[in-house]
């Protein structure tokens, strides 16, 4: 693998950091007045999604990591593990859960979503910004409390529960973000 020097990091980049896959997500330079500079930066892996701090010299390098995003489209779950098939190749892939993240319950079979792949393994999901859901139940809001922003817990189409505004009702379509499950606005 092509070794990348600490100069050259960008956030974004996907290098190898303590043999693990790490998304750097945070790069900045630092050049004291005394002594040698240095970059400090935020790492996210790509396994676990835990970010990490670390401080690189700049005669450091890592290895690149490289990954690519495929279009897929999603099939159907069996429970444990979701399916996908490229839109290029219908070569079929299968995804677990973990990898996932929250953003798989938000997945609707048909639709085709951004997968980050290195060689075959799959490594995440890029999910799209916003989901627009039908609320099939709303809890009831005590008359008068509306005015004071209270939330309350409303059921969507896919079974997921979020916490929206007291105004919206059953019946409503409203757009949440797949990636941490928030209300955005009603549609």
């Amino acid at each position: 693998m092509a070794k990348v020097s600490a100069d050259q990091f960008k956030r974004g980049m996907t290098v190898v950091f303590n043999d693990q896959p790490h998304q750097l997500i945070e790069v900045e330079f630092v050049n004291p007045g005394k002594g040698g500079s240095f970059y400090r930066t935020s790492l996210k892996s790509l396994k676990t999604g835990r970010v990490v701090d670390f401080t690189f010299k700049s005669n450091e390098s890592l290895e690149d990591y490289e990954v690519y995003t495929h279009d897929m489209q999603y099939l159907y779950s069996d429970g444990t593990e979701y399916h996908f098939m490229r839109q290029d190749t219908m070569d079929q892939y299968s995804v677990p859960q973990d990898v996932l993240g929250r953003a798989a319950d938000f997945l609707a079979e048909g639709d085709v979503y951004q997968i980050v792949m290195h060689g075959d393994e799959a490594l995440g999901i890029r999910p799209p910004k916003r989901v627009v859901l039908l609320v099939t139940s709303a809890d009831a809001v005590v008359k008068g409390s509306t005015v004071s922003g209270v939330n309350k817990n409303v059921e969507l189409e896919n079974g997921v529960t979020v916490s929206a505004p007291g105004f919206i009702k059953e019946g409503d379509r409203i757009a949440v973000n797949p990636e941490n499950g928030e209300y955005i606005e009603r549609v």
